[in-house]
């Protein structure tokens, strides 16, 4: 694996147009967006992401990208997605290491800095320009929906949370920690469910709207 660079990735918004959901995960990712420089762009979890973007209509993903999913080949073919009314960010901007060379999860000193939150609340304010209605926000992981919850100064949002997409993130989250699932299975299964997040307002239990 790559050596952990460790540099802030920037939050990926589309090229023209509003914006009505915007995605944030824990931390980017040592060998996607912390080799890539764009988020979900590369790592294992984020393939799962971007293949839900791509079935909604969200996001235009260049055909070599899906031969091999690696975010340094992406950063050096130049290979970059293109999305359609939907942002990209991460809890925490940069991808965390002790070392350089092992990733550990953002903590909550972390992700709870001035800096850090200021970033967020700017990232939201972006994403909710030119939309009437309120931004749909779908954090991935316990690390993001908890600093994601606990934002001031943010304009009103409807927070949705789904478990990090991560192998990890999915056996936890499944009943009895996945034992006797299949992660294929569980990883459909999440995908469906991003799927429907991002296909439409849809009906059911209300989500948390923050202001």
């Amino acid at each position: 694996m790559p050596r952990i660079q460790g540099h802030p990735v920037p939050a990926l918004f589309p090229d023209s147009g509003p914006v009505s959901v915007m995605l944030f995960g824990e931390a980017p990712g040592p060998r996607g967006a912390d080799q890539s420089g764009l988020p979900f762009w590369g790592d294992g979890a984020g393939i799962t992401v971007y293949r839900a973007l791509a079935a909604t209509h969200r996001v235009e993903v260049p055909a070599a990208a899906w031969e091999d999913w690696d975010g340094s080949r992406f950063k050096a073919l130049a290979l970059a997605p293109r999305l359609i009314g939907t942002a990209l960010s991460n809890a925490y901007p940069a991808c965390p290491t002790k070392d350089g060379e092992h990733f550990h999860a953002p903590s909550n000193r972390d992700l709870s800095s001035p800096a850090n939150l200021a970033r967020l609340v700017s990232e939201l304010a972006r994403a909710s320009q030119g939309d009437a209605s309120a931004l749909r926000v779908i954090a991935f992981g316990k690390r993001a929906e908890w600093v994601l919850s606990r934002l001031e100064g943010a304009p009103p949002f409807e927070l949705h949370a789904l478990p990090h997409p991560s192998a990890q993130g999915l056996l936890q989250a499944a009943p009895g920690k996945g034992k006797g699932l299949r992660l294929e299975d569980l990883r459909a299964e999440w995908e469906a469910r991003l799927r429907s997040l991002l296909d439409q307002d849809r009906p059911g239990p209300r989500p948390r709207t923050f202001a």
